[in-house]
């Protein structure tokens, strides 16, 4: 069984960095993407960042030139890294892991608190 371990999140001051790590334990074959949605009180979860097992990126548009997503296969970690912090950016963080064998899963994780404040 697949599970999703979230490390990093934190309370940052604007223009503040931070870094997620979310490390996949379990059975590993089969993953098709990797990445980071968000959650803020209120809103709906919108994407931050996903990388495919070919390396391809896409990012949210609000944090296009300021987050940086990567993974270490090696590892089966994924990162996020998060610079140039604004006060928008603040709310839950999910891991998210798509796995693909004779049937599909979409794994999530239990979430990191990233807090912008001053």
């Amino acid at each position: 069984q697949v599970q999703l371990v979230e490390s990093g999140g934190g309370l940052v001051q604007p223009g503040g960095s931070l870094r997620l790590s979310c490390g996949v334990s379990g059975s590993i074959r089969g993953i098709v993407r990797m990445g980071w949605h968000r959650q803020a009180p209120g809103e709906q979860r919108e994407l931050v960042a996903v990388i495919t097992s070919g390396g391809d990126t896409n990012y949210g548009d609000s944090v296009k030139g300021r987050f940086t997503i990567s993974r270490d296969n090696t590892k089966n970690t994924v990162y996020l890294q998060m610079n140039s912090l604004r006060p928008e950016d603040t709310a839950v963080y999910y891991c998210n892991v798509f796995i693909r064998l004779t049937a599909d899963f979409d794994i999530w994780g239990q979430g990191t608190q990233v807090t912008v404040s001053s």
